[in-house]
């Protein structure tokens, strides 16, 4: 603007502008593979709030289940998660099992562990190659899927499939998911394969400039803002909060590991964080193959009852997931299943706030979301 003051001209400088704008990413994304949609409200390329929107993938598990036979929505449960199916129906099965007063044998519970750390051991490291695609680092991506692989083959070994593994029975676990000598080698050698590739790649990712720039200071939560938000497991320990379901389960009591934690709440505390638990697995898993006792695997000799809503939580490889349900006639009543996935994503919200649009959806990721896993249920309302 040109102006004239006792009679010379001068020129004022413009007034900043300011651009407000909203940026929709979804439901379909390139940075992950489940749908979902995220609405990012921006001024000049900075991420003042955000919205993230699931239950865009319907499926009702839990309304399927209802007046099922109990055994049948064991294993339909088992269908919540493609990542964590062990999971979900290791914990279904504890419902019916403490509804009714099942007691396991004791070398069942130690081949429930092992198969549950098997599938925190593949689900970490799937964390980590989807990481680092979000990066932009298809090297690491492409190693770390490759150590993977020798997991997913002890998870086909075991239960007969890459995905749902369906080892975890009413009374047990299935009898021909058991182990022999054989196979117990097999998983040993491999336990050591994992921590030398792993411990490698953790060392090759920590000493790149470029990618601890990035991840170092983004997506930060704090651990008051993750205590109020009620997240739960690697992403709560990130901010430094000493706390896994795994030591109040009875079937850990046995083995000796540590609570690993890790302080910034960052993208860089929660992949350090995953990395670091592998470590931990592999040593569970190593106490369940050398003290693994003899003895039958399932116990059939129980009778059906009634029960109330029975509830039981356990870790999982993303925290804390609940299950609970009532008996009557031997059918399932009031399912609910609540994973860990419904709090964490929530907390990302908050987490991408205050960054530049690309690292948004690296911090909405750095909680290892399961969208699908959250999409379970769907609410009829009679208009």
């Amino acid at each position: 603007m040109v102006t004239k003051i006792d009679g010379a001209t001068t020129c004022t400088p413009k007034e900043r502008q300011v651009f407000e704008t909203e940026l929709n990413m979804g439901t379909v994304h390139p940075a992950a593979l489940e749908p979902y949609r995220v609405r990012l409200f921006i001024e000049d390329e900075i991420v003042k709030d955000a919205e993230i929107t699931v239950g865009l993938n319907h499926r009702g598990i839990e309304r399927i289940m209802e007046g099922l036979p109990v055994e049948k929505a064991n294993a339909l449960s088992e269908k919540v998660c493609g990542i964590c199916s062990n999971g979900h129906i290791y914990n279904s099965c504890r419902v019916g099992e403490g509804a009714i007063g099942i007691e396991i044998p004791e070398r069942a519970v130690y081949l429930r562990v092992l198969a549950e750390e098997l599938e925190r051991l593949h689900s970490h490291m799937l964390y980590l190659g989807h990481g680092s695609e979000v990066l932009c680092h298809e090297t690491f991506a492409m190693r770390i899927f490759y150590i993977r692989e020798s997991v997913m083959e002890l998870l086909y070994m075991m239960g007969g499939n890459r995905v749902q593994y369906g080892i975890s029975v009413l009374g047990g676990i299935r009898p021909r998911a058991d182990l022999n000598l054989k196979e117990q080698q097999k998983i040993l050698e491999t336990m050591d394969y994992i921590d030398d590739k792993v411990g490698a790649f953790a060392e090759r990712f920590i000493a790149d400039p470029m990618v601890m720039s990035r991840i170092t200071d983004t997506g930060q939560l704090s651990r008051k803002q993750a205590l109020d938000l009620h997240v739960t497991g690697p992403s709560l320990r990130a901010t430094g909060y000493e706390y896994d379901y795994r030591t109040e389960m009875f079937e850990y009591e046995p083995f000796e590991f540590d609570i690993i934690t890790q302080d910034g709440g960052d993208v860089r505390a929660n992949i350090l964080m995953r990395a670091t638990e592998i470590f931990e697995s592999t040593k569970i898993i190593r106490q369940v193959i050398k003290n693994l006792p003899d003895g039958p695997v399932v116990n059939r000799d129980w009778e059906m009852s009634d029960s109330p809503v029975f509830k039981s939580y356990i870790e999982v490889p993303r925290g804390v997931c609940y299950h609970s349900y009532g008996l009557e006639d031997g059918k399932v009543r009031s399912s609910i299943i609540r994973t860990p996935s419904m709090s964490n994503i929530a907390a990302m919200q908050e987490a991408c706030i205050g960054h530049p649009i690309q690292d948004a959806q690296l911090a909405i990721v750095s909680c290892d979301p399961c969208f699908t896993c959250t999409d379970r249920a769907i609410q009829v309302i009679k208009l």
